[in-house]
């Protein structure tokens, strides 16, 4: 029984038999002790009454007038409650006994038993059920009481029985009544859990047929996340989340396998078709050294699309390490902006530096210098000819600030959050860079927060800034140390 419906349906259906089961067993008990009770109070009081007749009669059942009249009594009392009513004399023997009309012919014997009278003695009065060793023919509640005379000598013993079938079949009758009460009940009752249990279930079940359609790539499938249940509108907005970011995944990595497929086709086209030129002598020999350079340009083009790509699936494993160490974060970016002199020249660029002098952060500076060297790559590629760069590197707090400004297009506010994505590559009509594959800022991003940084974008009025934090390196304790010498690898 593996189907949660089933499971519901059978725990409802057994919960609501378990409590008509227990309810209808503490009713029937309450009606039969209530019944019992009845009797017993019926027949403790009739034998209370012949009692006080009794003793404060003495001739009541002596002579004759006496035990007619006594006679009399006990047939009115026995008719009015259908039971048997009698007295016996202190060695047990019946002088006087009635029957209603329900009872007549069930008394057998004519002597009451010794048990009978021991258990009246010993406390005065009795109350229990049988036939009294014989006495009825059939089970009766009996109660029973002993007169005494002035000098505490039992002179009577007092009996009055009532068939215990009556109570029996009264509570049967409540059982019968009962039971068909809980049947008709029940079958109403688990009709409505049948139904209930569609309903807890019908959200549930939706959620794993959309987990198949998903399975067989219709990643368009999404559920309902109005269900009237707290938990399952949870359930259902979490697998609507998972569902979109799994499809933009999808998206990302088809598009990233469209966009290397066609970078890695241009340059090995390229290198292919000069080699091939050379070769088969369209190429010139004069013009050899042109093409091998474009060739050598091309196969770097190559290795460093491949080395984006082997950090990514480094990252992702969790392989890369840094090492922190304190080093100046403003040198290091004098270095990587020199390592730029030609570009900038060639677009004739207005470069403005602001730089913090000896700016100590605490880091591994081997990846931070890929990291500002990104930044300023990136910012390069899409600053327009004659534009202008602003790099700037400040202390905020316990964190030192690196940001790089750059004129030119502007990124559409829609592409904002994902410009840190993987794969993601932003609009191709503000793009210049045909050669990336959208990993140089996820790169970035996953470095700057492995340094327990944060690096955010700015976009707008023809102007973006990329930012990113690092923090501080803490001050040497001995002030007579020596800063490590930093060199660029």
């Amino acid at each position: 029984m593996r189907n949660l419906f089933v499971k519901t349906y059978v725990a409802f259906a057994a919960l609501i038999l378990v409590s008509f089961t227990f309810a209808g067993s503490v009713f029937l008990a309450q009606i039969s002790r209530y019944s019992v009770q009845q009797n017993k109070s019926q027949l403790e009081n009739s034998v209370s009454n012949i009692q006080a007749l009794v003793e404060h009669n003495e001739s009541a059942y002596v002579d004759t007038d006496g035990r007619s009249i006594l006679q009399l009594y006990l047939q009115q009392m026995a008719v009015s409650s259908n039971s048997q009513m009698m007295v016996a004399d202190a060695e047990g023997h019946v002088l006087i006994s009635a029957s209603g009309e329900k009872t007549a012919g069930d008394l057998k014997a004519d002597e009451l038993s010794d048990d009978l009278l021991k258990a009246i003695s010993k406390k005065g009065k009795y109350f229990g059920m049988g036939t009294l060793s014989g006495l009825f023919s059939k089970d009766y509640y009996i109660a029973g009481r002993q007169c005494v005379d002035e000098s505490g000598n039992v002179t009577a013993y007092i009996i009055a029985a009532t068939p215990a079938e009556e109570t029996r079949r009264l509570v049967q009758d409540i059982m019968h009544t009962f039971v068909l009460i809980v049947f008709f009940t029940l079958i109403l009752t688990l009709i409505i859990s049948w139904f209930l249990s569609d309903i807890l279930t019908r959200p549930l079940k939706g959620i794993v047929s959309a987990s198949k359609q998903f399975a067989r790539g219709e990643f368009d499938v999404r559920v309902t996340e109005d269900n009237n249940c707290d938990e399952i509108d949870e359930l259902a907005v979490s697998f609507n989340n998972m569902v979109s970011t799994l499809q933009q995944q999808e998206e990302l990595s088809r598009s990233f396998v469209a966009n290397v497929s066609h970078e890695l086709k241009t340059p090995m086209t390229s290198i292919s078709g000069f080699a091939d030129g050379m070769l088969d002598g369209t190429i010139p020999p004069e013009k050899h050294r042109q093409y091998l350079e474009i060739i050598s340009q091309e196969s770097h083009r190559l290795s460093r699309m491949v080395v984006r790509m082997l950090e990514t699936a480094r990252i992702e494993s969790g392989e890369i390490v840094i090492t922190p160490m304190p080093f100046d974060l403003s040198d290091t970016a004098i270095q990587v902006l020199l390592s730029f002199e030609k570009q900038l020249e060639s677009k004739k660029l207005d470069v403005d530096v602001d730089l913090t002098d000896y700016l100590m952060v605490n880091g591994d500076r081997d990846y931070i210098y890929r990291v500002v060297y990104n930044l300023i790559d990136n910012a390069v590629k899409f600053v327009e000819e004659g534009g202008r760069l602003t790099i700037r590197s400040e202390v905020r707090g316990k964190k030192a600030q690196f940001s790089i400004r750059n004129t030119g297009s502007t990124i559409p506010e829609k592409d904002l959050p994902h410009v840190f994505d993987r794969f993601y590559k932003v609009d191709r009509s503000r793009s210049m860079d045909r050669t990336g594959a959208g990993l140089g800022l996820y790169f970035v991003k996953s470095i700057v927060i492995l340094h327990g940084g944060d690096i955010s974008v700015q976009s707008g009025n023809g102007e973006t800034e990329f930012s990113f934090t690092i923090p501080i390196a803490p001050k040497p304790t001995n002030t007579s140390s020596n800063v490590p010498e930093l060199t660029q690898n």
